[in-house]
């Protein structure tokens, strides 16, 4: 049987933020409208874990970067107020 869900591979590792929430959004549009198989159906939620996982990611990874700037700028302050 032939399907145009795409199934889960390497390749959503190297999707973008954007791409990932936007096919993400396709797939939440998609399980709404309803009118799939149950096979179909399980196949796009599978897709749609693997979208928010990597949309997570990608979330976290920025948080991080964050928290280090933030924590670098914090240090340089420490040290220009330092006796």
């Amino acid at each position: 049987m032939t399907s145009d869900v795409e199934q889960p591979t390497a390749v959503s590792e190297a999707l973008g933020y954007e791409q990932a929430r936007d096919e993400l959004i396709e797939v939440v549009r998609r399980l709404e409208a309803g009118g799939t198989t149950l096979e179909e159906s399980l196949a796009l939620w599978e897709r749609g874990e693997e979208l928010a996982k990597v949309c997570r990611r990608w979330l976290d990874g920025a948080r991080a970067r964050l928290d280090a700037a933030l924590a670098e700028e914090a240090e340089a302050e420490a040290d220009e107020d330092a006796p």
